[in-house]
């Protein structure tokens, strides 16, 4: 047989495009437009309804940056056209064919009710099936003219993400508005030919089904009139059964499809922006849901079900019918996807509450597994909470984009830090966004890890990131491919089902264990620092206004907890720990709107504070503690002269001053507190830093060197820093000025001043504090650089074989060599308040107050010695997709903790976090809860959002080993139990013949403790 692929393949390809498609729409009427653009932000249905229009025209731009322009569509469906398939078909002007980032349009009836949303790739609204003819259509559309931000592959910076540098220019020309014919027989031709065509050309050409396809499609084109598309579909179609009737093979890969639609919270949009993305996506689900018996869609977030509850009541009651009828899943159980490295641990578990408690009241459904496949690396402190949170399952699909190493399992169990084990999968189709492509089905087979062990994995398919979701078209092409020899077997079914189905197959599945590392957007750990700050600042006033707030719930009468209030701003600060604005990924407006969100969070938590310290009475200035661990300190008093000071653990005491063993001595540009030596050289560095206690050097260099590097990633400004960007740099080594600003007995204080690159300046004040070896180096950057990282490097004297990192409810050791790609591969690295290195009998702790990311290296000198450096990315520069990136000013702190053990690091991060506050109060109430035993470390005291008045207490090993205490409480115990992260009941705590709870722990176990208090206390 002669070749003639080609021949055949090109025929096919043309015929297809040019004569089938575009006979879809077999007669076409057009509607009679009018149109009203609203000034500013966006309003509600009514205020549009009641607009004056004014005609418009097709091929008319419309549109500018930011805007919404509103359309009233009104038709007649033609008499002659009774008993046919009638639909609208709008076309914005839509560019290219992602729905996320560009004009969308919601579809209202008269009465306001949203019917469906247009989109570039679902262009129809059903109107009616059949329709009798002459039905009278009037609609009112609200379209959003948002702009292509990634228009030129993110090449160059653009002002359009930010509604204040956009501009008015009109973005879009309108295309079409009519009412139309759809001819069915040539739809389902089309989708006939894409399945069969995308499966041809994906099997090898040594495959008899290849050639059995492609001369299938070549008869079938013989059978096509070309005059007559619509009166020859069916006939084609019969050709073409047989090749689509052909059973998979038995052994045949089963992917499990189930729609989704990632909507980003907030990326190339603001998050207003979002809230109407919501809406026209979960239309559009519904709408698909009422025409396919068989479509299931998985949606978490629970935040965005919230906003279109709040916003579209319509849509909201047509989401429960779907939960209803079993063809909408929630899942994920948490607030909003989150970044999967940078929310604290307490913050990680509100995510998985609320998300959870949202679910469970609203609908009735317990989520089981985490649904969280679109971050930037996942911390190994997930299986824990995700499991304490009555998870069964962990999806995520991220790791697919690593730049050096392909990770190895698709299906297999995760350990945690804990030990803690979860079953988790990543789908070897690659993407969230799937639409059965062949491309897609034919790289999910070849591309899977567990072929002899299981025989299927997850598909979730429908157009996303800006939302979309599944179409018609996407459910045809899976009932087509249900059972279609050639390709995987694909069934639409729960996740739930899919995993516990993966999980019965493959019983004996791999252990990954620790952090799932993404190698790629490890600049998300630095970029937009004040986000970063604001979310870590947050975190922290939310412990001390919990803590404070149940003190005085339980001391002060008449003082009444703020459960709403902390239940909002906890939502506040969770939708912002989202995986594009916490890690900094998004455009200008995002992070304006999320600076401003913080302070407002900052405020009114002061305030709340404020309001429970005051509670407790007021005799006198007393010192309050919101830390774990006892602190002995310098304060400042309200007249601000230094003061040393002893105060419990979650506690306080009087503002009456205590005597440090040895004061602070100052003699040059050094400084001494009998504990460490500081010397600060001329240029601003660290020229010796010696540990007095043990009798060494710290540094094997310039400590504190502030480097400034280029940073011009391959792509991705904002989310990368590629290895290269260490091969140029300049050291910052001219001071303008180094002065000696504080001398007391209490504490002495250098002050470094520089000016460099494009204008920057830089402030640091270098502190040392009587009674602590603390060093801090509070930093002020008015920043004006572009495409450049600034780090603060110390070259410290100790061979480490790795360092270690604080996340979540403990910290993840990673080895200082690069033995292997892997570790190579980790040359920037995230953590929390601190990062430790150690060799056996010394360790050295680096702290600080907002910075994540970080690199450690070693190198061996020449005369033997080891020298590990530790580097903090203070701020980087990045330009796109916001061209003024961390521009500015920036004020934070890092502190270097000399001859530190890991427990002297979680207890100074602490300390460096939660500073001890100073306000009058009357008396002295017991903290509402203290510990006795090392390791085992209070993270949260609140009351129990039931507001039953039970006092819950999260607990955690912080060091890696085993721990055991006691728990005392500050009132009166009734009983204690052990409960889950939702505060539900597990089992009963093992209280004391004192009334105090007993408390053992494996290493980093997170223990939640719910304890009823006695009544009348």
């Amino acid at each position: 047989m002669h070749d003639e692929r080609r021949r055949i393949e090109e025929r096919v390809e043309r015929v297809h495009n040019q004569r089938i498609k575009p006979a879809i729409y077999s007669a076409a009427v057009p509607f009679e437009v009018e149109a009203w653009h609203a000034p500013g932000e966006p309003v509600s249905f009514e205020e549009a309804a009641a607009a004056r229009y004014t005609p418009f025209a097709m091929d008319t731009p419309w549109g500018p940056p930011w805007g919404t322009t509103w359309f009233r569509m009104r038709g007649r469906v033609p008499a002659e056209w009774a008993g046919r398939r009638v639909e609208a078909v709008i076309d914005l002007g839509f560019v290219g064919d992602w729905p996320g980032n560009q004009a969308e349009a919601l579809v209202h009836l008269p009465d306001g009710r949203p019917l469906k949303a247009v989109n570039p790739l679902n262009q129809y609204v059903p109107i009616g099936n059949p329709v009798s003819g002459g039905e009278e259509i009037d609609y009112l559309v609200e379209a959003a003219s948002n702009p292509d931000i990634l228009a030129n592959d993110f090449a160059a910076p653009t002002p359009l993400g930010d509604v204040l540098t956009a501009g008015d220019k009109p973005l879009y020309t309108f295309q079409r508005a009519d009412i139309a014919v759809l001819d069915e027989e040539v739809w389902h031709l089309d989708l006939d030919l894409q399945v069969l065509r995308e499966l041809m050309v994906h099997l090898g050409e040594h495959e008899p089904r290849r050639h059995e396809i492609m001369h299938a499609l070549d008869r079938a084109m013989d059978v096509l009139d070309l005059d007559d598309i619509s009166g020859s579909a069916t006939a084609v179609r019969e050709a073409l059964a047989p090749v689509l009737a052909r059973p998979a093979h038995a052994s045949a890969h089963t992917i499990s499809g189930v729609g989704h639609a990632h909507i980003d919270s907030a990326w190339l949009w603001p998050i207003r922006e979002t809230k109407r993305k919501t809406s026209r996506t979960f239309s559009n689900v519904t709408s698909l849901a009422d025409e396919y018996d068989d479509f299931i869609f998985a949606c978490s977030q629970a935040q965005q079900y919230e906003w279109v509850r709040d916003n579209y009541p319509h849509v909201w009651a047509r989401i429960q019918e779907s939960v209803k009828k079993g063809q909408w899943a929630p899942v994920g159980g948490m607030w909003v996807e989150a970044d999967g490295n940078l929310p604290g641990g307490e913050a990680i578990a509100r995510q998985l509450i609320h998300g959870k408690r949202f679910f469970i009241e609203h609908f009735g459904v317990e989520t089981k597994g985490v649904w969280l496949p679109d971050s930037f690396g996942y911390t190994a402190a997930y299986p824990q909470l995700a499991k304490l949170a009555g998870n069964d399952w962990f999806l995520t699909q991220k790791i697919s984009w690593n730049q050096t190493n392909k990770f190895p399992h698709h299906t297999f169990w995760w350990e945690g830090i804990d030990g803690t084990r979860i079953f988790t999968h990543f789908p070897p189709v690659d993407t969230y966004n799937a639409r059965f492509s062949g491309e897609e089905m034919d790289r999910a087979v070849r591309n899977y890890s567990e072929k002899g062990g299981g025989s299927r994995s997850l598909a979730p398919f429908g157009w996303g990131d800006g939302g979309g979701g599944p179409t018609r078209e996407i459910m045809e092409r899976a009932r087509r491919l249900a059972d279609l020899e050639g390709s995987p077997k694909v069934v639409v079914e729960h996740p739930d089902e899919f995993f516990a189905k993966a999980r019965e197959e493959y019983q004996d599945a791999p252990v990954w264990v620790g952090e799932l590392y993404l190698e790629l957007h490890r600049a998300t750990y630095t970029s937009q620092a004040r986000t970063k700050q604001g979310n870590r600042r947050s975190e922290h006033r939310l412990r001390e206004a919990e803590l404070w707030a149940t003190t005085a719930a339980l001391h002060a009468p008449g003082y009444s907890y703020p459960y709403e209030k902390l239940d909002r701003l906890w939502k506040t600060v969770l939708l912002h720990q989202f995986h594009d604005i916490l890690p900094g990924s998004s455009i200008a407006w995002v992070h304006r709107e999320a600076e401003a969100e913080y302070a407002r969070v900052a405020e009114e938590l002061e305030a709340l504070t404020a309001e429970a310290v005051a509670a407790l009475g007021a005799d006198g200035t007393r010192v309050f503690n919101t830390s774990p661990f006892d602190r002995t300190e310098v304060v400042r008093t309200p007249e601000g002269a230094p003061a040393y000071v002893d105060v419990p653990a979650s506690g306080s005491a009087p503002l009456t001053g205590a005597e440090p063993a040895q004061p602070v001595k100052v003699e040059g540009l050094v400084l001494d507190n009998g504990l460490v030596r500081v010397e600060v050289a001329p240029d601003g560095t660290l020229a010796s830093v010696r540990d007095l206690r043990a009798g060494r050097e710290v540094l094997a260099d310039k400590g504190n060197l502030l480097r400034l590097h280029t940073d011009l990633p391959n792509y991705w400004d904002a989310w990368d820093i590629d290895k290269h960007y260490r091969n140029r740099y300049t050291d910052l080594l001219d001071a303008d000025a180094v002065t000696v600003v504080e001398e007391d007995a209490l504490l002495g204080a250098i002050r470094v001043t520089r000016s460099f690159g494009k204008g920057s300046k830089l402030t640091q004040t270098i502190t040392l504090r009587a009674g602590s070896p603390r060093i801090d180096f509070e930093t002020e950057i008015d920043w004006h650089e572009a495409e450049k990282i600034l780090k603060a490097g110390f070259p410290v004297d100790i061979r480490a074989p790795h360092s270690s990192a604080e996340i979540q409810f403990g910290h993840i050791q990673r080895p200082t060599h690069t033995n292997t790609s892997w570790e190579a591969a980790r040359f920037e690295v995230s953590g929390h308040r601190w990062v430790h290195i150690a060799e056996p009998g010394y360790g050295v702790a680096v702290i600080n107050d907002s910075t994540y990311g970080h690199d450690v290296s070693r190198t061996v000198r020449e005369d033997g010695g080891t020298t590990t450096r530790v580097s903090l990315s203070l701020v980087r520069a990045p330009r796109v997709p916001d061209p003024e990136a961390d521009q500015g000013k920036h004020r934070f702190t890092y502190s270097l903790l000399p001859g530190a053990t890991i427990e002297d690091a979680v207890a100074e991060g602490y300390a460096l976090n939660l500073p001890l506050r100073v306000a009058d109060a009357a008396g002295a109430p017991e903290p509402v809860v203290s510990v006795a035993g090392d390791g085992v470390t209070v993270e949260a005291v609140k009351l129990a959002d039931d507001q039953s008045g039970d006092v819950v207490v999260r607990l955690y090993e912080s060091r890696g080993g085993r721990a055991s205490g006691v728990l005392r409480t500050g009132f009166p115990l009734a009983g204690a139990r052990v409960t889950d992260l939702l505060e539900r009941p597990l089992e009963d705590a093992d209280v004391t013949g004192d009334g105090g709870v007993a408390v053992a722990l494996r290493p980093f176990q997170v223990l939640t403790l719910r304890l009823q208090r006695a009544q009348g206390s």
